[in-house]
């Protein structure tokens, strides 16, 4: 029998279980019901491209350091979902 733990393990006492030791009982077995239903998502990659903002709007995200392009798309997403305009 699988050991049971009182509380939540930290993602790095987690790391160190070997498989064996990890409870598995409670996760469905993926069947053919679940592959007949089951569809492909793609990722949604990036693409460069180029984009004129105002020096102060890049300045801006530029100091809060590394990662500004993806803070200023994440931004941009934020923007699509908020007004339903997603293609």
């Amino acid at each position: 029998m699988k050991p049971r733990y009182s509380k939540e393990l930290s993602l790095e006492a987690l790391a160190t279980l070997p498989d064996e030791a990890i409870d598995t009982s409670d996760i469905p077995e993926l069947d053919d019901h679940f592959w007949q239903n089951a569809r492909l998502v793609e990722p949604d990659r990036t693409e460069p491209v180029t984009l004129r903002v105002k020096k102060s709007v890049l300045d801006a995200f530029k100091a809060q350091g590394k990662g500004y392009q993806t803070r200023m798309n994440a931004v941009l997403e934020s923007y699509i979902r908020a007004t339903g305009t997603r293609s």
